[in-house]
């Protein structure tokens, strides 16, 4: 598999289906430029529609002062003073569509936090399916801070969903840092471990051996029914069951129960 030309990050793919994107700008905090929102959202674009064998996305963060410190004071923030409306929401749609791309991408997304996780970089995180964090870790949704909305790339379509509409209004009004043990609290992160990185690929790799084609339908109906009422949602439910019914995954499973042994899936 050929991910795309890309400059701004590393990526790899193991043996299991499991790819590895790393924010490769330790010097910065893995602060994001135009380049690196460009590149990742076509990169979880391709993922999507172009990339079968992968069957799981570790999303993590090089060096150690931390995941990802949001956009690039000098690279970005400096530069939008510049811009007039049109290109400021240039910029805005960009930064949205990245956070799209990791909700929409086929395959499970599994963040890899550690030390600073920050205003982008939070969001980023919260577009992730599940979030490991190291207990050093500090996550903040800084925008209010510097005179923005905290309504930023989804995150005010993303929190509410998480921890809910009290506690993302806290987040994203107040705009301070909750520690690793207070976000774990709160069900920010699902887990806070000391070897993040071994955690969140061994998850990643649960999933990549597990039925890829149900684990995709699992997460379209998630972002699906939440905007839709329950009525709907049962019978979304029962028509995207029955399609994976009629998967070769869905026999296999039974067919290895029968002779037990591990099932193949496709």
């Amino acid at each position: 598999m050929t991910f795309p030309d890309t400059k701004s990050f590393r990526s790899a793919v193991d043996d299991q289906g499991v790819a590895t994107i790393t924010l490769d700008r330790p010097d910065r905090i893995n602060a994001l430029t135009f380049e690196v929102y460009g590149e990742l959202r076509d990169t979880f674009r391709h993922l999507k529609e172009h990339a079968p064998e992968v069957r799981a996305i570790v999303l993590q963060g090089e060096g150690p002062r931390g995941f990802c410190s949001g956009g690039d004071v000098t690279d970005i923030i400096a530069q939008l003073f510049s811009r007039d409306m049109p290109g400021l929401l240039e910029f805005t749609r960009m930064t949205g569509a990245l956070v799209h791309a990791i909700r929409t991408t086929r395959p499970p997304v599994v963040a890899a936090l550690h030390g600073v996780c920050c205003g982008a970089g939070a969001v980023i995180a919260a577009a992730c399916d599940v979030r490991f964090a190291t207990p050093d870790t500090r996550m903040a949704y800084l925008f209010p801070q510097v005179g923005l909305s905290g309504a930023d790339m989804g995150a005010a379509y993303l929190l509410p969903r998480i921890v809910g509409l009290g506690r993302a209004s806290e987040l994203l009004l107040g705009g301070h840092f909750v520690d690793a043990a207070e976000a774990h609290r709160i069900g920010l992160i699902n887990r806070v471990v000391d070897d993040v990185r071994a955690e969140a690929h061994a998850f990643a790799t649960k999933l990549a051996q597990g039925p890829a084609f149900a684990h995709a339908m699992t997460k379209r109906m998630l972002e699906y029914e939440g905007h839709c009422d329950f009525t709907t949602g049962i019978e979304a439910e029962a028509q995207a069951q029955a399609i994976c019914m009629e998967h070769p995954d869905f026999l296999e499973a039974h067919e290895a129960w029968k002779e037990k042994r591990e099932p193949k899936f496709r």
